[in-house]
Order: structure tokens, then C-alpha cells, then sequence
């Protein structure tokens, strides 16, 4: 589930995020009741039976829990960040009823790994490029864009999205976005790794993905990294 908004004294409009669907909406009734508010929280999984009188409708949910995750990740301060962060993301970038198995699939990996501290902010990165990927603005990390090699890949142009080896951005890398060696599929993760991670998705997300529709990076993503920079892990 990615969110829910109160529609109405008892009734809430709750998003889903689907394999088959992709992001969907519907309205669930007794949503604030006492019974359906730990269900209805971002984060958990959960079976939706959607019904509407016509395809364009919001429609209604009937909704039974699966897995409540976000019990769990309330508990971790700044895992609850990186969860709200991945859902605001998915509200505002994902088209709705468009399918993105692969989206879909990359959020359930990385609620899975939201125990552990030292995997999920490197998932999270990861998770926003392959969003940005299946939406078709995908980065281009397999090559230099200049010479063809595959190695010492270090920078990534910010108006093409494909990748510039050190020697090549050498003279240009105050105009280019730093590539951190863990999203080209080589290296540890180094301090400051996940900042350049997150600073090279964002920019492509605002560019590509958000600005065309007037929209901005959700407000849940600057806290993510105020909180993985309090503890230590940006």
C-alpha cells in the first residue's frame, strides 16, 4: 500500500501499488475505524478487490491484510523515512493504472531489507533507477558515451544520462553527476555514496519525470536524507 488520504467522516481513498495494475486507487469504507486503521497503513501488503460500475470510476476496495510490514519499520526511524520516501515517489512518478511489474517488484525487495540497515539505502537507490528505467528514462551505465569503455565508469552526463569514464570527465566533472561504483554494478559502497546516488536519481526524477507534470520531489524524500545523514549512512 502506498496511501491513504481520509475521504469523508469514516472513509478513506487508499492507493495500492499492483503487479498487474500498477498503481491503483479505490475507496474503502470504515476506513478509520479502529479494526481497519493498523491495515491501512504505507507499507503493508495487502489483497484488494476492486469493483466499479464503470473503468473510469474510483471504484471500491475490499481489502484483507497480508503482510503488515510497516508495523515493523515504524519501529527504525529512519527505515519508516525511506519507506514513506519510496511511497510519496511512487504516488507522484508512477501513472496510474499503468503496469511496472518491475517497479512493483524492486518495492517488495526493498521492504524486505528494511531490517537491515547496512542493505535497504543502497536498494533505495537502486529502486528510484529502475523507476526511472521503466518509465524510459532509464541511465545509461553499460558504457563511457565517449570512448565505449566499460571500465572506470565515473560520472554520468546530466543532459544525455549515459555514463563518462574518469579520464573523459576529467576536464567537464563540475558539469556532470558523479556515478557512485555500487550503481554500476562494481565497488563497496563509500562514504558519501549514497548522497551521490541519491543527488544523480533525483535530479533525473525531477527533470524527467516530475517537472513535465508541475511537480516537485516530495518532502518525504528531503527527510529520508536528513535521517540516513543523522545516522550516519548518506
Amino acid at each position: 500500500m502506498l496511501a491513504v488520504r481520509p475521504h469523508g467522516e469514516t472513509s478513506a481513498i487508499v492507493e495500492v501499488l499492483t503487479a498487474e495494475q500498477g498503481r491503483h486507487a479505490g475507496l474503502v469504507r470504515g476506513a478509520r475505524s479502529r479494526s481497519m486503521r493498523p491495515i491501512l497503513q504505507p507499507g503493508n501488503q495487502i489483497t484488494v478487490n476492486w469493483r466499479a460500475r464503470l473503468s473510469e470510476h474510483l471504484g471500491m476496495f475490499q481489502i484483507e491484510a497480508d503482510d503488515l510490514t510497516a508495523g515493523m519499520v515504524m519501529e527504525d526511524r529512519t527505515a519508516l523515512a525511506g519507506l514513506n520516501s519510496a511511497c510519496a515517489i511512487a504516488v507522484m512518478g508512477l501513472p496510474e493504472r499503468e503496469a511496472h511489474p518491475r517497479v512493483h517488484q524492486g518495492f517488495q525487495l526493498l521492504l524486505g531489507a528494511f531490517d537491515n540497515p547496512d542493505i535497504w539505502p543502497a536498494l533505495y537507490v537502486r529502486w528510484e533507477a529502475g523507476l526511472l528505467s521503466d518509465l524510459g528514462y532509464g541511465l545509461d551505465m553499460s558504457a563511457c558515451a565517449v570512448t565505449g569503455v566499460t571500465e572506470d565508469l565515473t560520472h554520468i552526463s546530466p543532459r544525455t544520462g549515459r555514463a563518462v569514464c574518469r579520464e573523459e570527465a576529467a576536464p567537464y566533472a563540475p558539469k556532470l553527476l558523479e556515478l557512485p561504483p555500487f550503481m554500476a554494478g562494481s565497488g563497496k559502497i563509500e562514504a558519501g555514496d549514497i548522497a551521490r546516488g541519491l543527488a544523480l536519481t533525483g535530479y533525473f526524477l525531477e527533470r524527467r519525470v516530475l517537472w513535465p507534470i508541475d511537480k516537485q520531489l516530495p518532502e518525504a524524500r528531503g527527510r529520508l536524507m536528513a535521517e540516513l545523514e543523522q545516522v550516519g549512512r548518506l
